[in-house]
Order: structure tokens, then C-alpha cells, then sequence
């Protein structure tokens, strides 16, 4: 039988899932006897996996409501990508100086498993795990510098992970986007800081116009 710390582990990334791909839309009313019953765990493994969700900002608690999936306002949004093109800009930059041939190899290896994915051969969207297995991510870790990545993986990180995707599904943005980070992956490589960051500001820019012209 599986201990209660395995089931929650379970039903946090079922849910955490759920949430980011859309399957829960943000402003979603989740109530714990439902949530109880579609993923079949009891309410301690269950509300352990919620407060985890509440610390990364994917939840949050209403007076008089209750837990529901976090929602942003379309110009907080805005204003959270106009600071992630300023600061993922920088983060290219220092990738470009200070990221080993390693990690560069490694970013490449990633996008190739990206383009395997079934929904992005499709054009259909462009769906990114957590950490390690998200190319933003790894682009922020490579900069080198803690300061960046405490402000860009921190509260915001999974919020934005759960945006980035819903708006992705759009006509062609997927493709778009992966050829976008093609084209950054190149400037990393050969140490063109200032082509790297131009780049991506450009691909966050864009990102931010495809979600304005949504909302």
C-alpha cells in the first residue's frame, strides 16, 4: 500500500497537471469531496497536495468561496510578461557567457525531446514540464547568477508555466515558439550575448502579443 507522502506526491502532480494544461481552467471552484473522488486519494494525501499548490500560487483560497485555481487579471499578466522580457533577456545574455558546453549540449537534447511531442508536430500547442525539462527554465539556471533565478523561479514560475501554455494553443504559435527557441539555442552557442537576449526579448514580446490579442 502507499504511504500517504507518495499518495499526495501522486495527486500533486495529477492536479498540478491538470491545472497547467488547462483541464482545471483558472477561476475553477475545487471542492475536496470531488476532488477526493476524481483522483482517488482520501482528504489527508488531498490537502497536503492543495497546500503545496497554494505555496506555488496555482491555488488560492477565497473567504466565503473556498480553494479555487489561481486567476490573473489580463493586465497583470501583461505586466508579469513585460518583466519576464527584461529579465529572461538578461538571463539569455549571461547564458551565453557562462553556460559550460554541457548545459548547452543539453538544452539542445532537450529541444529535440520537445520535438517529438505529439501536440507541437500537430501545431496544436506547446506543452513544457517543470524544472529540467522546460527550456526557460534551463535558460535561467545557465545565466549563473542567484539573483535572476530567485526572481524568475520563484513565486511567479508556476503561474506563468500555467499561462504560457493555455496561450500557446493558438494558429501556429507552437511551431512559431519552438523555432523561436532555435534560434536562441544558436546565439547561446556561439557566445552572442547580445544576440541571445535580443532573441529572447523578441520570443517573450511576442508571447505577450499573442496573449493580447486573446484577451
Amino acid at each position: 500500500m502507499q504511504d500517504s507522502r507518495t499518495l499526495a506526491d501522486r495527486v500533486f502532480a495529477r492536479l498540478q497537471d491538470d491545472i497547467v494544461l488547462g483541464v482545471l481552467p483558472p477561476g475553477t471552484k475545487l471542492g475536496e469531496t470531488e476532488l477526493a473522488s476524481r483522483y482517488g486519494v482520501s482528504r489527508g494525501p488531498l490537502r497536503e497536495a492543495i497546500r503545496r499548490l497554494e505555496s506555488r500560487k496555482l491555488l488560492e483560497r477565497v473567504p466565503h468561496v473556498g480553494t479555487r485555481v489561481a486567476s490573473l487579471k489580463a493586465a497583470d499578466l501583461i505586466e508579469i510578461y513585460r518583466v519576464r522580457e527584461a529579465l529572461e533577456g538578461m538571463a539569455a545574455r549571461l547564458a551565453a557567457e557562462n553556460m559550460t558546453a554541457q548545459e548547452v549540449a543539453g538544452l539542445r537534447e532537450l529541444l529535440a525531446q520537445h520535438e517529438q511531442q505529439q501536440d507541437l508536430k500537430e501545431d496544436t500547442a506547446y506543452f513544457q514540464r517543470e524544472g529540467d525539462l522546460d527550456f526557460h527554465y534551463r535558460i535561467i539556471q545557465g545565466s549563473h547568477n542567484q539573483t535572476l533565478i530567485d526572481l524568475l523561479i520563484g513565486e511567479i514560475y508556476h503561474l506563468v508555466r500555467m499561462y504560457r501554455y493555455q496561450f500557446s494553443m493558438t494558429a501556429s504559435r507552437p511551431q512559431k515558439a519552438l523555432g523561436e527557441h532555435r534560434r536562441i539555442i544558436e546565439a547561446i552557442e556561439t557566445r552572442d550575448g547580445e544576440m541571445a537576449e535580443l532573441l529572447m526579448r523578441r520570443h517573450i514580446s511576442r508571447a505577450r502579443e499573442n496573449i493580447e490579442s486573446q484577451t
